[in-house]
C-alpha cells in the first residue's frame, strides 16, 4: 500500500468537492494540522542565523540598506 500527501486549502470549494469524492470512495484521510510559527519565533530563528542589522539611527540604516 502506498501512501500519498496532498495538501489542499480547506476553505476552497474544488478541495471540499475532492475531499468527499474521496471519503466517498473509501480512500482513508488523514488530517494533519500544521502550525504556524509566530513572529516571535521567526525573530528569534533571525537572531541566531545572523540576519539581524544594528544601525545607530535612521540615516545610518538607510545607509546600510543602500549598501
Amino acid at each position: 500500500m502506498a501512501t500519498y500527501t496532498i495538501t489542499l486549502n480547506e476553505n476552497a470549494k474544488n478541495s471540499k468537492a475532492i475531499l468527499t469524492y474521496l471519503q466517498q470512495s473509501g480512500i482513508r484521510i488523514q488530517k494533519v494540522e500544521t502550525q504556524r510559527k509566530t513572529g516571535l519565533e521567526k525573530a528569534l530563528e533571525d537572531i541566531e542565523a545572523g540576519r539581524v542589522y544594528e544601525a545607530k539611527d535612521v540615516d545610518d540604516l538607510i545607509t546600510q540598506l543602500n549598501a
